[in-house]
């Protein structure tokens, strides 16, 4: 008997791809994601379409890049005109479940100029960004509805009006007494919860309930973790797990704050980045960041676990990355968002469990893959129509597959800091607070409207310490990339009503429609 495919695309928040075991790190013990990457393959060169969770998230779930979905900040809601996953395996009769995070902002304005703003199934799916939610946990804040969490934390001991901040992101300090993880310094304490009711635990009890339900049914689900995005805060004993002298060294150079382009010298001004430019802030937070990936493992390997028992490691791609990384101090910042490998450069590891894999099963691939590949390579697998008139991302089955493929040389990130202290700073206004990279093999290159270029020379500066965006020697490299950031804007994909099939039946085809203009 065949059986029917599914799909589970799991996603960490604010994941280093230098901090898992397959990916070089020398003490992080991450045995189970290490082990998926065996089972298929590992992309060394992934990269995410923006630094920032919301607009990076948006193009994981359409397929196309911020400057075409529009929601180009957390803030910003995707437009309830823009296509989904959920909407297009619905098209086929399936649905996509969510248990976590995604981020997704309701466009309000959108659903109430359609009417469809008073609670019908379409104007909730719509809201959810095309998702049925086992359990939606954003994860920043109190959690809402949404979420069953509060609830099942009060069930379980932790009684309070609000129980994730009294006790999830709340840590036993100094004489047993709690203190705030919003507060980093706390960040070596460990969490008031234990760790079989944490976030990672809760939500990955919440996919394993969901897969027992759905039987031999086939399923596609984004499992989505909140960790280990701030607050820094582990429950025991991973909040002890590592010392300082088991995390990277920080990578920072005094050479970078000389000169410094202008949004970047704003950027290190703000809160985050002044906390992290202090040595006891690394120190405190980098193990604690640790601990919470190997928690993040040890729960994965549950669920594996399961899946390997039940038999659906026999018939689900497994797709695991992350939405950005985490700069922990690096280049004297704080968070995300900047166009450095630390930020862009995500974990990316997919498992393909049909035959046709097997050529490449275990290996690590080179070639630079995108956020925007994620829907392709679903709709591909699932042997669905891929509408090319409105993805931007490619199908990764062919690399998976081992297949002579000409394949892409550079990927693209953009940036909007309007909503940022940032932007401020430099004086901007929201209309040019905005910036487009392209990365080759050897060349980082940013336009920045208004400001300064950027450029570095991978090869010669990996770390990325010398601007050489304002280097004469450099002019030409720097015109190459403006020209090849140009042809890809240009070559955006913004007719999305009609596909390429329609455009070819409608071409020169004005005189079947009864129209006989210019005729003499």
């Amino acid at each position: 008997m065949r059986l029917p495919k599914n799909v589970l695309f799991i996603m960490a928040d604010q994941l280093r791809a230098d901090h898992l075991g397959c990916y070089g790190h020398p003490f992080i013990r991450t045995p189970n994601i290490d082990a998926l990457a065996k089972r298929g393959v590992q992309f060394d060169r992934a990269f995410v379409n923006s630094g920032v969770c919301g607009p990076s998230r948006m193009s994981y779930y359409t397929g196309r890049y911020p400057s075409t979905h529009g929601a180009t900040w957390n803030r910003v809601p995707l437009s309830v005109g823009e296509v989904t996953m959920g909407e297009y395996l619905r098209e086929s009769g399936r649905k996509l479940v969510l248990a976590g995070k995604t981020h997704v902002m309701v466009d309000h304005a959108g659903l109430e100029r359609l009417a469809l703003d008073g609670g019908s199934e379409l104007g909730r799916l719509l809201s959810s960004g095309g998702f049925e939610e086992i359990d939606r946990y954003d994860g920043h804040h109190e959690p809402g509805d949404e979420s069953g969490y509060p609830a099942y934390l009060r069930r379980h001991g932790y009684v309070s009006d609000d129980p994730w901040t009294d006790y999830v992101i709340s840590a036993q300090g100094p004489e047993g007494k709690p203190v705030s993880g919003w507060n980093m310094r706390n960040a070596g304490y460990p969490s008031l919860v234990k760790d079989e009711h944490s976030e990672t635990a809760y939500m990955t009890d919440q996919a394993l309930g969901f897969m027992k339900q759905q039987g031999d049914k086939p399923w596609v689900m984004h499992l989505s973790y909140v960790k280990p995005h701030w607050p820094y805060i582990a429950p025991a004993p991973y909040h002890a797990m590592y010392s300082h002298d088991e995390c990277l060294p920080v990578v920072r150079s005094e050479d970078e704050r000389s000169n410094a382009h202008p949004v970047v010298a704003a950027y290190r001004q703000q809160e985050e980045s002044v906390s992290f430019s202090m040595d006891e802030c690394i120190r405190t937070v980098r193990p604690a960041y640790q601990g919470l990936i190997t928690q993040l493992d040890d729960h994965l390997g549950r669920l594996f676990d399961y899946m390997q028992q039940a038999g659906l490691m026999d018939n689900t791609l497994i797709v695991f990355t992350a939405d950005h990384g985490d700069f922990l101090g690096d280049h004297w910042l704080g968070e995300k968002e900047l166009f450095y490998d630390t930020v862009q450069r995500v974990p990316f590891i997919v498992v393909d469990p049909s035959t046709a894999a097997d050529a490449t099963r275990g290996s690590v691939e080179s070639r630079m893959v995108e956020s925007v590949d994620v829907l392709p390579t679903m709709l591909d697998w699932l042997g669905l129509p891929l509408p090319m008139h409105r993805l931007e991302g490619r199908s990764l089955l062919p690399l998976l597959h081992g297949q002579q493929v000409a394949w892409r040389d550079c990927v693209f990130s953009e940036l909007d800091y309007s909503y940022r202290q940032s932007r401020l700073l430099v004086g901007k206004t929201p209309q040019n607070a905005r910036a487009w990279s392209v990365r080759t093999d050897r060349w980082r290159y940013v336009y920045w409207m208004d400001e300064p270029e950027q450029l570095y020379d991978l090869h010669a500066d990996p770390h990325q310490f010398h601007d050489l965006g304002g280097d004469p020697a450099h002019a030409q490299v720097r015109a190459e990339c403006r020209e090849r950031l140009l042809a890809w804007f240009a070559g955006l994909k913004r007719r999305t009503t009609v596909g390429f099939e329609d455009v070819e039946r409608g071409t020169n085809a004005y005189k079947k429609a009864g129209v006989f203009f210019g005729q003499w």
